[in-house]
């Protein structure tokens, strides 16, 4: 019964990738308010019934490729190894994916990442539903770290997750701006690592942003 189950798991994580991955062409090809669902469906060879099963809507098919990071960041910290500071936990886990050339902290320059992000970055529903991952990414953070923060239910908790995230947001974005005006990951990538201890060395410290 387990081997079943997991044949059915299987399968259904191959039929979700390929609904996706025709979606992520076809926009790429089109853009993503001239591409229809029924095309969609078309392109990955299942029904629009079973496309709408694993993507509720359209914007999901996008979103979707966000979906598997946005707990990643509570993950860290739960998981961290005892005595490990939560920040400490969370840069070397952000420094990690620079290595590893990760998506997430903008320092992949394949260019359909950069013309996947670049769509989202452009279509307004698709920022209105990245804005509520980014939410619902914070929210978990916060509800982790709140069994870190001694204070109790002071705010402080929500204060360090949104900074948190404000931080690896900034670092993101400009590794991507870099990255945008054509220059590659590996050319980069030692200011990205660079940056990356400056910003989580503002959140250990404080900000300080005088002469």
């Amino acid at each position: 019964m387990a081997e079943q189950l997991g044949l059915r798991q299987r399968q259904r994580l191959r039929i979700e990738q390929a609904i996706q991955d025709a979606a992520t062409r076809l926009f790429l090809r089109s853009g993503f308010d001239a591409v229809g669902v029924n095309e969609i469906a078309e392109a990955a060879e299942v029904s629009k019934r079973t496309l709408f099963k694993y993507f509720p809507s359209k914007e999901d098919l996008v979103i979707g490729a966000f979906a598997d990071h946005q707990n990643e960041a509570a993950n860290v910290v739960r998981d961290r190894a005892a005595g490990t500071d939560p920040i400490d936990a969370l840069h070397a886990h952000f420094l990690d994916g620079l290595a590893r050339r990760d998506p997430v902290t903008g320092l992949d320059d394949h260019p359909q990442t950069l013309a996947f992000v670049a769509m989202v970055l452009s279509v307004p529903s698709l920022q209105g539903r990245l804005l509520l991952y980014q939410t619902a990414a914070e929210a978990a953070l916060t509800e982790v770290l709140e069994a870190v923060v001694p204070a109790g239910d002071d705010g402080t908790a929500r204060l360090a997750a949104y900074q948190i995230f404000a931080v690896q947001r900034a670092l993101t974005d400009e590794n991507r701006r870099h990255l945008t005006a054509g220059m590659s990951g590996d050319a980069r990538y030692p200011e990205a690592v660079a940056a990356a201890d400056r910003g989580f060395a503002m959140l250990r410290h404080g900000l300080s942003i005088s002469g």
